[in-house]
């Protein structure tokens, strides 16, 4: 396994993985990242600003497994979004998310965030659970939000 940080030529691998992730949970709906402007160029979003946002790529043999981001959130104080965790079916299990959530927190701290926030949705049982593994904490919904259809809101102090 390589992680890296993202490239314009894993755009529309990682594209794909995501889509097909929020298919496979009924979520390719408004208010998810499954229509997020961004999407098809990621790396355009991530590579704009590398003292605030970041995103690890993981490849196996050349080919994109998935991913993870971080960017700054402005409705908590020095804080950071984990966005858009995803893997291909045949990744996952592998213990492959809580590697690069550690990258990312890793990376968080050497940009200066103190905490990271997520929303997920509670249809992802899965990334639930790994999230709580962990150290996040579920907190009530901000007043403000990335994605209106996300229903589960959690934050971890670094």
């Amino acid at each position: 396994m390589e992680y890296r940080q993202i490239r314009k030529e894993d755009d529309a691998a990682l594209a794909g993985i995501i889509r097909k992730n929020l298919e496979a949970h009924g979520l390719d709906i408004p208010g998810t990242a499954y229509f997020d402007e961004t999407l098809d160029h990621l790396s355009a979003f991530y590579l704009a600003d590398r003292t605030k946002r970041f995103y690890y790529i993981v490849t196996e043999n050349g080919k994109v497994l998935g991913g993870v981001g971080l960017a700054e959130l402005d409705f908590f104080e020095d804080c950071a979004e984990l966005q858009k965790l995803y893997l291909t079916d045949a990744a996952k299990g592998k213990g492959i998310a809580y590697k690069l959530i550690g990258l990312l927190e890793d990376k968080a701290r050497e940009l200066g965030y103190r905490s990271v926030y997520l929303e997920t949705h509670h249809n992802l049982q899965a990334a639930i659970h790994i999230y709580g593994k962990c150290g996040y904490r579920e907190i009530e919904k901000p007043k403000s939000v990335v994605h209106t259809t996300m229903d589960r809101f959690f934050l971890k102090q670094l």
